[in-house]
């Protein structure tokens, strides 16, 4: 088999070759040989089929088995004439040219794409100057009321008002829509706190100035996106009353209450307990302080500083990603424009083609950051994340595991992960707080 296989960059490589047609012939041949030993055909003994009519039975499926059995061979002589691994391989090769010719031959080529050799250099000297986040007493002591007013009771006030932003009301309630009561839509002195929004948009704000013994008539609009498909989008009438206000009692912060919220230490005081919300609440800053302003300047002075060759495979993905979700905020009539002119699409690739470079090249000198620090993120890792975050918002930690699973999200989140661990550490390292 003759072919051409070479390098065009240190990530990418092109193969060409013209698959003969004696050498199709000899692989249809082979392949139709090792299938009548096999096959069991009506009128023949199992194993006993003749070659010819395994070929006139199944030709169409030998031809395109002989294809695949001679690109095979040809992808494997070519990796083994540029000295590469399968390991060393990403993706899978792209077939960009498969054209028979008249004499049954075909001509092809296939692009190839590699992991790229990242030399970090001194990555640590293009870390970014730190300067921590400070935690004022302000910030400490607001944390801890806000803290032991959660815990509170309620009570119901002592001077009869309006209802105003923060109350918590007691109410019944009962809707209708079209003057017909609807399932779900009644309770009796129901606690609403006002300005929680955890009613359709609208109501809480015509509790506001309600008085004790009041009966309203409230109108809303659920949204349009509303669980039920009978109430989504519909106009609705709430009867209401309001029986009373309740605030919450004001917190009592003492050795008692810090005892209640740090049950592991044995002689729980209130500074102790300063000390540990204000170790949380610089954790937080910093973190913040981190991902949303250094970290973004360490990847750009990484991605500027450090040039090796982006598997053209990759950088495709990565490109298609950026159009789609470009295409996903156009509108019918702008995707409709795409569909007609092909060189606009062109022209989106154009112009994805840096940010998608910039992206790859973050992924590959990320994963060559987290081998220089010896930083892994196991699947158990990914996944105990995953069920976290998921029980943290209500929702089903297993069921969002596997939906994640099924979507092929977890490669990018642990990857989001393994950037976020890596420079951390990094991060962590020049400030001071190994």
């Amino acid at each position: 088999m003759e072919f051409t296989a070479k390098k065009t960059d240190e990530a990418n490589a092109v193969v060409t070759a013209t698959l003969s047609a004696d050498l199709l012939a000899n692989t249809l041949d082979k392949i139709a040989k090792e299938a009548s030993k096999t096959m069991d055909i009506q009128g023949f003994r199992k194993g006993k089929v003749p070659v010819a009519v395994v070929k006139q039975r199944y030709g169409a499926k030998l031809e395109e088995d002989a294809n695949s059995e001679a690109l095979r061979e040809l992808y494997s002589a070519s990796l083994k004439d540029l000295g590469l691994e399968q390991g060393d391989i990403i993706g899978e090769p792209a077939i960009t040219k498969f054209d028979k010719k008249d004499d049954s031959s075909i001509d092809v080529q296939i692009n190839i794409s590699c992991k790229p050799t990242v030399d970090l250099g001194d990555y640590k000297a293009l870390l970014p100057e730190i300067k921590l986040p400070k935690v004022t007493d302000k910030e400490v002591d607001d944390r801890i009321k806000e803290i032991a007013s959660g815990d509170a009771p309620l009570e119901k006030i002592k001077r009869k008002r309006a209802v105003k932003s923060g109350d918590f009301a007691v109410i019944d309630f009962e809707g209708f829509k079209d003057g017909v009561a609807f399932e779900g839509g009644k309770a009796q002195k129901y606690t609403l706190e006002i300005g929680s929004n955890s009613f359709i948009p609208g109501f809480e704000d015509q509790v506001i100035g309600m008085k004790y013994d009041e009966e309203k008539e409230i109108n809303v609009t659920f949204p349009k996106e509303y669980q039920s498909k009978d109430l989504a989008g519909a106009d609705v009438v709430f009867k209401v009353k309001l029986h009373e206000i309740q605030a919450k009692a004001e917190p009592t912060i003492d050795d008692e209450f810090a005892k209640k919220l740090l049950p592991q230490e044995e002689n729980a005081t209130v500074e102790l307990l300063k000390e540990k919300i204000k170790e949380q609440i610089e954790n937080e800053k910093i973190s913040k302080y981190y991902a949303e302003e250094l970290k973004p300047v360490y990847l750009d002075a990484l991605v500027e500083k450090i040039d090796f060759a982006v598997p053209s495979s990759i950088l495709d993905q990565e490109i298609q990603q950026v159009i789609n979700g470009e295409v996903r905020n156009m509108s019918e009539d702008e995707i409709k424009a795409l569909q007609e002119d092909a060189s606009k699409i062109e022209e989106m690739k154009k112009e994805a083609t840096p940010v998608a470079t910039q992206s790859v090249k973050a992924t590959f000198i990320i994963d060559a950051l987290a081998k220089a620090e010896g930083i892994d993120v196991t699947d158990q890792e990914v996944t105990q994340t995953i069920y976290y975050e998921a029980m943290m918002s209500g929702q089903d930690g297993q069921a969002m595991i596997k939906q994640y699973e099924e979507a092929g999200y977890l490669p990018a989140i642990k990857m989001s992960m393994m950037e976020q661990k890596v420079i951390n550490k990094l991060l962590d390292e020049k400030a001071g707080r190994n």
